[in-house]
């Protein structure tokens, strides 16, 4: 190895330089070969140890440096080795997973009954619902109105007012009569008059001598409203 001369020349710095002159006393120049040997001995016996070892270790040295040594890293340990279970031994139970919870329902409300007869069953699927007949019309009782009565005609007209008479007033009057079912008037409203007076006598003429034949509705008399208009005219002929 090419190690060795360089620690060797490296003790060899270490000897006792040669002197010119005469000798000097020096006390500790017996101590320093014994001092030199130690130095040379100790790097080479750490080279003979590495030189036999089993494995080689990479050793980096510098020139004036201290010698480096990198150790490999130890290789990873080998896995460990399945072991197979002791024959006629028993297995381990299995346990079987946990059941999970029942799902939570609410609870269900009760409904209140139904008012009323049940609606009927629907037909079945396929079939034509049953046509329902439509209805029959119910006849209309024909009505007919209250009309005067053509043989109290000469004493419809009402007496004219003195009032209006001296005072040559002429006009008329509007009146609404309830003819009853017997054609007798039985109430009189006032709609429109020129004077005061002539509803006056029209009221007390209708009430008095007005005859109609009474309305009928399917043929029976009953009760209704008939409008009439009565003129007041001087004679002046």
């Amino acid at each position: 190895m090419s190690l060795i001369p360089l620690l060797l020349g490296r003790a060899a710095t270490h000897a006792i330089p040669e002197t010119a002159g005469p000798a000097r006393y020096n006390p500790g120049g017996g101590h320093r070969p014994v001092v030199g040997a130690v130095a040379v001995g100790l790097p080479v016996a750490l080279v003979v140890a590495v030189a036999l070892s089993p494995f080689e270790m990479p050793i980096k040295f510098k020139p004036g440096g201290p010698i480096v040594i990198d150790f490999p890293a130890p290789p990873p340990p080998p896995p460990p080795e399945a072991k197979d279970p002791p024959p006629n031994q028993p297995l381990p139970p299995i346990t079987a997973p946990p059941s999970p919870l029942p799902p939570v329902y609410d609870p269900p409300v009760a409904q209140p009954p139904m008012d009323g007869p049940l609606p009927p069953p629907l037909p079945p699927i396929g079939t034509d619902p049953p046509v329902a007949d439509p209805p029959i019309p119910v006849p209309v009782p024909q009505f007919i109105e209250a009309k005067l009565d053509p043989r109290y005609k000469s004493t419809f007209q009402p007496d004219y007012p003195a009032y209006e008479q001296r005072s040559e007033i002429e006009g008329s009057v509007r009146v609404r009569v309830l003819v009853g079912a017997d054609g007798r008037v039985k109430e009189v409203v006032e709609l429109s008059s020129s004077s005061p007076g002539f509803f006056t006598e029209t009221k007390r003429r209708a009430l008095a001598k007005w005859r109609f034949k009474p309305a009928t509705r399917g043929g029976t008399a009953e009760d209704s409203w008939v409008t009439m208009t009565v003129r007041f005219e001087l004679n002046r002929g």
